[in-house]
């Protein structure tokens, strides 16, 4: 059970309710069905090998999933992020991206945390979303190839390198191939326990019901958004197919009723989410549906079309022939469906963003939440770790992006300042708490997962670089703040000289903590040892301070000794400020953090 709720921390897959209940159904059938059917066919052998081999081809499509973004996540982030420069690349590239890390709902939402981002517009989007949904038909070609002979020796394979391989890469490729197995042999036992079924005439007529194109893409839509995974729909037609129980017309409307049903995925994950999101999933279904509603009525002809370039063996007949070359002939016209309206709209990207603009308009801004909430984490991409760790790094920017703008706000604010301007910063630091929150929050979801040794060292450096950005923060809120709200009570004047002295410091420390935020969400090497390195500068201009506010010392002042001591608090505040982003710095370079300790 653990193994299946890895995929999203504390959550079972979404499937696995619905394999229980159809495995529960089947049982209860068995039982209470009447003494002639059972005496034909054996319906809790049937149904335990066929809900059994269920269960082996959806594990095992989740474990190869999951191995294959464990080896390839973060260079398909990158991939994705390079070569959208235009439609054409952008499906390229979609189709590519959705093929390796095998999930649409991940590559789309990768691209709202690029839209989020500023780094692509909605339109540029609209080309990849189109092009992932040709990425999504690889499992089924996959599952075509008549390779269950060979199940349990890719299974044994992937379990020795698996549990023998000392190199993380290695037992990540052991799991691939070891899930891959999983897959097809979950296809021979669903076979075998179907086999029945080809003489069973109530079965045959319910199976005639889905040549209704309406009623076969209904209740694959259905079952799609059930078990959210389109593969798995058409891998499940495909193994019918297998058997001679769907022909070619049926399974291209079950194919089209799963391309409908995996909206239901990118619909659910954009629940809540900000309006980019929810555009990117307005996108998705408005082309799958626009998709099927063109074809709907030319089935009979791609049917034919298929029939034409697939393999065919004429020295068959009946259901052997069906189930010889109706497999391969599903999967080409799942394949060339989704390539044929690519190609059909691709040239509409633009009307496409706009529409979704226009059914989701921005908010007025006064309909906007007062709540600070987490711009970039989302759940989808716990299946992915790299990804989420990726999206850390951008959650960590837009809460640095706040502490920035405190630092920015906070010396003007005490040394000339009122009451309500050092209020209005404070609850800034409410803000950056919050964040503080949800990504610490989401990083021990993260945690949860089957991490490599560099994703955990990753992890715990990102933790530490966040609390170090939250401990700054608290400095300005519990300490900085306090002085500002002193200086006004006790009607403390700071000479003009004095402030120059401290603005230039606050300037020098204000850099740092800027470079160290970079260095923490671009993983920028050199903005880290920029921030180690300013220690001299920074303990040279503190020093220069200092003397400055012994020499104002002896001066013949009002209040000079409150003065002098709220002056001498700023600083070592400031240089408290520079400590923890120091630290931040080191979690980005350890080799120049070991040569500091």
């Amino acid at each position: 059970m653990r193994a299946l709720r890895r995929r999203s921390g504390d959550r079972l897959p979404p499937w696995l309710p619905v394999l229980i209940g159809l495995l529960l159904a089947c049982a209860a059938f068995a039982v209470l069905g009447d003494d002639d059917v059972t005496d034909d066919i054996d319906w809790l052998n049937m149904g335990m090998g066929l809900f059994g081999g269920l269960a082996l081809f959806l594990f095992g499509m989740e474990q190869m999933a999951d191995a294959l973004k464990a080896v390839a996540g973060d260079r398909m982030k990158d991939i994705l992020a390079r070569l959208t420069t235009n439609r054409v690349m952008g499906a390229l590239t979609g189709a590519f991206v959705t093929a390796v890390i095998n999930s649409s709902s991940v590559t789309t939402v990768l691209l709202v945390g690029f839209i989020s981002a500023g780094l692509m517009s909605l339109a540029q989007s609209v080309g990849v979303i189109m092009g992932a949904n040709i990425g999504s038909t690889f499992t089924a070609q996959l599952i075509a190839f008549k390779v269950t002979k060979a199940a349990l020796v890719m299974i044994g394979i992937g379990f020795l390198m698996m549990f023998v391989g000392k190199r993380e890469r290695i037992r990540q490729y052991g799991a691939m191939i070891m899930g891959l197995g999983l897959v097809f042999f979950g296809m021979s036992v669903m076979s075998d326990a179907m086999a029945p079924l080809r003489t069973y005439e109530p079965f045959l007529d319910v199976m005639e019901e889905m040549e209704n194109p309406l009623i076969g893409i209904a209740v694959a839509a259905l079952f799609t958004g059930l078990i959210q995974s389109s593969a798995a729909t058409t891998g499940i037609v495909i193994v019918m197919a297998s058997q001679g129980l769907v022909n070619l017309p049926t399974g291209i409307a079950l194919a089209f009723g799963a391309n409908i049903g995996t909206c239901a995925t990118a619909a659910l994950a954009a629940i809540g989410k900000p309006r980019e999101a929810v555009r990117a999933a307005v996108v998705h279904v408005l082309f799958n549906v626009a998709g099927v509603l063109v074809w709907v009525g030319f089935i009979d002809q791609l049917a034919e079309f298929v029939r034409w370039i697939s393999p065919q063996y004429p020295d068959l007949s009946g259901k052997e022939r069906l189930a010889a070359e109706v497999p391969r002939q599903i999967a080409n016209a799942h394949t060339m469906f989704n390539v044929a309206n690519t190609l059909l709209f691709l040239s509409f990207t633009g009307q496409f963003a706009r529409l979704a603009e226009w059914l989701v308009p921005d908010k007025p801004l006064e309909e906007e939440d007062l709540v600070v909430r987490a711009k970039y984490l989302d759940d989808v991409l716990l299946t992915t770790p790299s990804l989420a760790l990726d999206r850390v790094r951008l959650e960590t920017l837009h809460m640095g992006e706040r502490v920035q703008e405190m630092m920015e706000r906070i010396m003007p604010a005490i040394l000339s300042g009122n009451k309500e301007q050092l209020h209005d910063i404070e609850r800034m630091d409410d803000d950056v708490d919050m964040l503080h929150a949800q990504i610490i929050d989401y990083l021990g979801k993260i945690s949860r997962l089957t991490l490599t040794e560099t994703q955990t060292g990753e992890l715990i450096r990102l933790m530490e670089a966040v609390n170090e950005l939250e401990n700054i923060g608290d400095v300005i809120e519990t300490n900085l703040i306090v002085l500002g709200h002193e200086r006004i009570d006790e009607g403390v004047s700071i000479s003009q000289p004095t402030r120059e002295v401290l603005t230039n410091f606050h300037y020098a420390v204000n850099r740092a903590v800027e470079c160290a935020v970079q260095a923490v969400a671009q993983n920028n090497q050199l903005a880290a040892r920029t921030v180690i390195s300013m220690k001299q500068e920074i303990n040279r201009i503190a020093e220069s301070a200092a003397a400055h506010q012994a020499q104002r010392l002896v001066a013949e002042e009002p209040n000079r000794i409150r003065t002098y001591t709220i002056e001498v608090d700023i600083i070592e505040k400031l240089k408290r400020i520079y400590y923890f982003a120091k630290r931040m710095a080191k979690t980005v370079d350890s080799e120049e953090s070991m040569e500091e300790a």
